[in-house]
């Protein structure tokens, strides 16, 4: 075949499409499993993390069954959604659903005798989606711990819901204004970050970020929103 020919360029071109295109599928399914398998060990280190298991990503599953001891997915009413892979929920697909059609994970652990509530949180930060975990103590009340991460937010600023010193501040504080009055909508008032920093004997606030009012408000919005969801199981288990 003449080499300087239209035929020629055109099967040379075509063929070295086809093999690029089969290199990186090759290539794309070689590291898919890689890729997920990391998602899912950075899932387990963040749930753990919430009930104070500090782990390596790499090492996440191989303690992640120590700790966690039941999986549930809960419906709008509280009941048992029995069937459903809490671990396979993807809370930014869920949002997009009416409130009374999604599905609620919620991971039960045990530490060092103590029994741990961990719920999943997503919502809008400044930028982008916001997520993480709280940690609720066995009376369902108190914060145990908290973990956030984001897609997008301003580094230095809003970009600090990662850091250490912002996620402790939620350990201790408590989700209801009255203990003993139970879980319901009137004595829900979750946790919140206050501007200007948070009173010392406040026991549902904690301090804001300098210079992230969006960031900050997304992470209110977030914690109320999904802690409601799970006021009737609480009341009712």
């Amino acid at each position: 075949m003449d080499r300087n020919s239209n035929t020629y360029t055109f099967m040379f071109s075509s063929i070295l499409v086809i093999v690029v295109a089969l290199i990186l599928a090759f290539v794309s399914q070689a590291t898919k499993s890689k890729y997920e398998s990391n998602i899912e060990n950075e899932k387990m280190q963040s749930i753990l993390a919430t009930i104070g298991v500090a782990v390596d990503r790499d090492k996440a599953s191989g303690l992640y069954n120590d700790y966690i001891k039941e999986s549930l997915t809960l419906n709008a009413d509280g009941s048992l959604n029995i069937g459903v892979n809490a671990f396979d929920i993807n809370l930014h697909k869920e949002l997009k659903k009416d409130a009374n059609k999604q599905s609620f994970p919620l991971y039960i652990a045990e530490k060092d005798g103590k029994k741990y509530y961990v719920i999943p949180l997503y919502g809008a930060g400044l930028w982008d989606a916001i997520w993480g975990y709280v940690a609720l103590e066995s009376d369902k009340n108190t914060v145990a711990g908290a973990i956030f991460d984001h897609k997008g937010e301003t580094p230095g600023l809003g970009a600090q819901i990662t850091e250490k010193w912002f996620q402790e501040q939620f350990a201790g504080k408590t989700i209801l204004t009255d203990a003993s009055a139970g879980f319901t909508d009137n004595n829900f008032i979750s946790v919140r970050t206050v501007k200007g920093g948070a009173k010392t004997d406040d026991a549902h606030a904690v301090d804001g970020i300098s210079g992230s009012t969006k960031t900050a408000d997304g992470i209110n919005n977030m914690i109320q929103e999904r802690l409601a969801h799970y006021l009737i199981y609480f009341q009712n288990n």
